[in-house]
């Protein structure tokens, strides 16, 4: 049975200061056209659930259309890291890690409308080993994978000089660690820096 792993868009979500804030509402009802409701949407492209493309944080990078959609269908590990401010590679070496997708959980409840403060992340080894594994797909279940006030987003850089496509915000709260199939596609928008994606998992097995 597939699992939705993604954040309900609402228009109270947390959405990252000085960013749009996700909207939606009816332009136009069944009552006033006769035969539909039509209704729209305003958002930033870092909302809920969301994949970066590497032009977010690099004017040379590949932009959210030219991700390649393989990378994004496969075999995952989802595995559990909570109550860790920094996630090393000594620490990822202790999971049997298999498939080319990773999900890190690093908390037991999720708030999507609150907007954190702090976020654990991984450093530059951690991802240099995901890589040497084969992982081309990093999700995890806060807002960022650098610190919330960082300016040089050091670690969008070092996930993009692996070769690893980053996801964030999955909703993460109500799956265990184990083995899943995986599938999380943006939408097609030309030229975009990112985009909300719809993610769900199938659970293959236990560790």
């Amino acid at each position: 049975m597939w699992i939705d792993i993604t954040q309900t868009l609402t228009n109270d979500i947390a959405h990252w200061p000085g960013d749009e804030p996700f909207r939606f509402e009816f332009s136009a009802t069944k009552e006033e056209t006769g035969s539909v409701n039509i209704g729209s949407i305003s958002t930033s492209t870092h909302i809920g659930t969301h994949m970066d493309a590497p032009f977010h944080f690099d004017d040379d990078g590949i932009k959210i259309d030219e991700i390649d959609v393989n990378k994004l269908i496969g075999e995952a590990t989802l595995i559990e890291i909570l109550d860790q401010d920094i996630i090393t590679a000594d620490t990822l070496k202790n999971y049997d890690i298999k498939g080319s997708i990773i999900m890190i959980k690093t908390k037991e409840q999720a708030n999507a409308h609150i907007f954190p403060q702090n976020v654990p992340v991984l450093n530059e080894e951690a991802i240099k080993y995901l890589s040497s594994i084969g992982v081309c797909v990093f999700g995890i279940d806060v807002a960022s994978v650098d610190d919330i006030d960082s300016k040089t987003l050091n670690n969008h850089h070092a996930f993009n000089r692996y070769n690893i496509i980053n996801i964030e915000n999955l909703l993460l709260e109500h799956v265990s660690s184990g083995y899943y199939d995986f599938i999380g596609l943006p939408l097609n928008i030309k030229g975009a820096d990112g985009s909300p994606i719809r993610a769900v998992i199938n659970k293959k097995g236990e560790f």
